[in-house]
């Protein structure tokens, strides 16, 4: 039976980022039908200092790298010796990535199949508690000159590779490498099996890394295919690729459809406050401009009037007050509104706007201030935020076409409460709202806008 060409290689590095640090030592193996046939090995020079915490457990200092070729110098020969054959390594990802990452800094590209031992370990021996390399060699007593060499590294996991084929038959063996390589976009610390288990509907999905730090949440209306998506994408991106390194546990929840999954992937990440998500994480404190019915401006108020009902019209959401005002000094100039009228400015008189034509004076009552309220409402009204309709509390139930899900979403004042598989039981959750989130807004101002496309209906509770 003919075998692919095989690579076992290892690189040692100044840090654990492939897109940050680089290159110090390569080594590697050529197997070509099960028998080593060639060798490659170098020391490399980073180009940069090595870290003496990396110099401590390597033992590659910045003297033994001095006169080593720099990586470019290397590139086409290294390229070529490793042709098309299928990497293997012991966290494959890791030596994979800095290759790739050294080859596209001289122009070539570089992406390999990959078998990584490492998972392979977690496969042959699933209830040993260690599967990093100096373990992995204590388990089957394999002896070495040491490890964190590229040298001694690479001869210790091709023992490991001898050990492994001659406890198994030719057809477990191959068994074994074909599922390995079916499984090899996944996180090394994950269950080869954990794809399988997800969902193919909709819902939201937890990473969770070292000592079950929180690291993103998500959401979809394909789990299974959102998930490997990030796996898949890890190789070309440097923030997939950070994300991936460090997961080693998955936990999902299932929701009747799109808005269950949006709402409560914006509660989790509050909640949870993960590391790698940006957008939802911070309950950000909000300005808006009130207009009062019988007022003739616009005040600028705390976004948490919006859990109270009042009087009047609010515009937009804004970060901070210098947010929301130069929002309005821009409607202003455009529509030659007055900014001394609309409280942008002080003093009285003609403003300077009027004196060079930017206003059509409602500060000096060349224009009524009537007609100039009305002129401002109408140029404000894009960012009319649309106060709560309803009494109380609000039931959505969700129920997508298809689907023999459902769900009732409990809401109040744009807050979202959350849910329930009944009407009663949604009935019984906290009837007091959290304060205004404009996450929880906007993500329930799209799907209200035609609840009927997406199978929603709304009961007054």
């Amino acid at each position: 039976m003919t075998q692919p060409t095989l690579v076992l290689i290892d690189v040692e590095t100044t840090g654990t980022r492939a897109t940050r640090y680089r290159i110090t030592e390569i080594a590697a193996l050529k197997i070509v039908q099960g028998e080593q046939v060639d060798r490659w090995t170098s020391l490399v020079n980073p180009g940069s200092r090595i870290p003496n915490q990396v110099s401590q457990l390597t033992g590659i200092d910045d003297a033994m790298v001095y006169a080593a070729p720099r990586f470019e110098q290397i590139a086409e020969s290294l390229r070529a010796w490793l042709g098309d054959a299928t990497l293997v390594a012991h966290n494959a990802r890791f030596d994979e990535g800095f290759l790739r990452h050294e080859f596209q800094r001289v122009g070539f590209n570089y992406r390999p199949s990959l078998i990584c031992t490492l998972r392979l370990s977690r496969r042959m021996s699933p209830d040993a508690q260690q599967h990093h390399l100096g373990a992995v060699l204590d388990r089957y007593q394999i002896e070495t000159i040491g490890l964190h060499r590229a040298e001694q590294d690479v001869m210790g996991l091709w023992r490991i590779w001898q050990t492994w084929q001659q406890q198994l038959t030719e057809e477990q063996w191959q068994s074994l490498l074909d599922e390995e390589r079916k499984r090899r976009h996944l996180p090394t610390h994950l269950d080869s099996d954990i794809l399988d288990q997800l969902p193919s509907g909709p819902g939201v999905y937890l990473f969770y890394g070292h000592n079950r730090l929180p690291l993103y949440v998500g959401k979809s209306v394909r789990l299974r295919d959102r998930v490997r998506d990030h796996f898949q994408r890890a190789r070309q991106d440097d923030k997939e690729m950070r994300l991936a390194e460090q997961i080693q546990h998955i936990e999902w929840e299932e929701t009747a459809g799109d808005l269950g999954a949006q709402l409560r992937e914006a509660q989790l990440v509050k909640s949870l406050l993960p590391i790698m998500n940006r957008q939802l994480r911070k309950q950000r404190k909000l300005t808006t401009w009130h207009w009062p019915d019988d007022a003739s401006q616009p005040e600028l108020l705390s976004g948490n009037v919006l859990n109270h009902s009042s009087a009047g019209v609010f515009y937009g959401l804004f970060r901070n007050a210098r947010e929301a005002k130069e929002t309005l000094r821009t409607l202003a100039e455009t529509h030659q509104l007055c900014p001394r009228v609309l409280g942008l400015e002080k003093g009285k008189g003609r403003c300077f706007s009027s004196q060079v034509g930017k206003c059509r004076g409602a500060c000096w009552g060349n224009e009524t201030i009537t007609a100039h309220s009305q002129r401002a409402r109408r140029a404000l009204h894009p960012l009319q935020v649309n106060t709560w309709p309803w009494p109380g509390r609000i039931a959505i139930k969700e129920a997508p076409a298809g689907s023999d899900k459902a769900a009732w979403h409990i809401v109040n004042q744009w807050s979202y409460l959350g849910s329930a598989a009944t009407l009663a039981a949604a009935e019984k959750l906290d009837p007091i709202p959290a304060s205004f989130d404009i996450d929880s807004y906007r993500i329930l101002q799209r799907f209200l806008r035609q609840p009927d496309e997406h199978g929603l209906s709304i009961t007054p509770l």
